[in-house]
């Protein structure tokens, strides 16, 4: 029997709360300065982003991809990426976004690649650059893949709590990751598109969304540790999962970074009187997350409920996620100014810890991050600590610069802030 009556209250069901390209680039400097809102020195984030862009030259190419492919990591890339453009004046960024767009999107509208037969959620997320493609160059096709994406949630398998599977081939599991890969997404195409899709879809999509974050927070919630597990089975079938309450056996560091960024994300296009659930998990993620923090460094282990472990690792995607969640949360008032510290030692930990400059080149990197993790799949992925270590660990890899460059935005937009003052 599962039992439940030891979580927070913000657990309990929502049936409750319903009621209530690119141009030649300028050579690039050595990094000498080590802080986003230097005056006299160039930004890091705008060095790494002329990097990338020497690094990977065509952007369909990012995520070290050899072919064509629709996934979520160029979209997590190219996201930081536009918002560093506009925050610090990058102006190279928009023809290679644009160029990707027009890469990536058929004149029909349909993507390159993508399946919605194949109903997963990581093939959603990057679909929210055409928001913004659409915007900037009027192109049709954009909007008719906006549609198709969309769509995509009519037909999404879900369990009986209506919560989302990860994909069909993960049959009966949510995981974190999933509720960033689709929720943002589904917030600002309903709120974009309200005066077309009518009151009652409006407020049952919102609804919908709620219950997702709701659902897979009541479902992975390890009150051991406050932390949540990557993912849990509701059939009680995974060798990872555990037979009793079906979650994974760890709480993966970027796992629960997707899920605090699609916090933080998806409250931008929600309207204020369905946040309150919301808010109210934040505050137990990001109490989590302040509690995890390593007192030396300011950054998270790979593995989170495991810090110091032999073997565990301070990671950087994970970092970058946390720290921009907390930064973003403080702005926009879902965050209470006490998490500042965490912020703020992060953001000085990222630097020390996962800036390099090659002394050759003045190419810089982001460094230290976990290629790739999951649960399940062929060959099968166990869940394991050991499993979670020993995954590949790689530089510039997209889930880790996109978190970056926006945790260095949201740091600054604070800075600017307290100068104007």
């Amino acid at each position: 029997m599962r039992r439940f009556d030891s979580l927070p209250v913000f657990f309990f069901r929502f049936s409750s709360f319903r009621r209530l390209v690119p141009a030649a680039l300028i050579p690039l400097v050595c990094l000498c300065c080590m802080s986003c809102n230097s005056t006299k020195k160039t930004p890091v984030p705008v060095l790494l982003v002329n990097s990338e862009m020497q690094r990977v030259p065509n952007s369909w190419q990012l995520d070290f991809k050899e072919k064509i492919k629709w996934d979520y990591a160029s979209g997590v890339e190219l996201a930081g990426m536009i918002a560093a453009a506009d925050f610090y004046g990058i102006p190279a960024v928009k023809d290679y976004f644009i160029a990707y767009c027009d890469t990536m999107v058929n004149d029909d509208g349909t993507i390159k690649t993508y399946k919605p037969s194949e109903e997963s959620l990581d093939r959603i997320h990057s679909a929210k650059l055409f928001f913004r493609a659409y915007e900037e160059t009027g192109k049709d096709k954009y909007r008719k893949a906006l549609d198709l994406v969309f769509s995509q949630f009519s037909h999404q398998p879900r369990n009986a709590d209506g919560g989302f599977w990860h994909k069909r081939v993960y049959p009966y599991q949510m995981w974190l990751d999933g509720l960033y890969m689709g929720e943002p997404f589904y917030a600002q195409y309903l709120t974009t598109y309200a005066d077309e899709l009518g009151d009652s879809a409006l407020q049952a999509g919102y609804e919908d969304i709620v219950n997702q974050f709701v659902t897979c927070a009541r479902h992975t919630f390890d009150a051991s540790t406050g932390l949540f597990r990557h993912a849990y089975d509701d059939a009680r079938q995974q060798a990872w999962a555990d037979s009793l309450t079906g979650q994974s056996a760890h709480c993966w560091g970027r796992a629960l970074g997707w899920y605090s960024m699609a916090l933080v994300d998806v409250m931008d296009w929600l309207p204020s009187q369905y946040q309150a659930p919301l808010d109210s998990i934040f505050s137990v993620v990001a109490a989590g997350v302040a509690r995890y923090q390593d007192d030396e460094s300011g950054l998270w282990f790979q593995v989170m409920d495991q810090p110091g472990r032999e073997g565990n690792y301070l990671e950087s995607s994970c970092s970058a996620m946390f720290t921009y969640a907390l930064y973003k949360g403080i702005r926009t008032g879902h965050l209470p100014e006490s998490y500042l510290s965490v912020a703020e030692r992060a953001y000085e930990g990222m630097l020390a810890q996962f800036i390099e400059t090659d002394s050759e080149t003045g190419l810089v990197s982001f460094t230290r991050t976990c290629a790739v993790a999951g649960l399940g799949g062929n060959p099968y992925r166990s869940g394991t600590f050991d499993y979670y270590v020993g995954e590949t660990i790689r530089a510039n890899d997209p889930k880790a610069v996109g978190p970056f460059l926006l945790a260095c935005i949201e740091h600054d937009k604070r800075l600017q802030r307290s100068a104007d003052k």
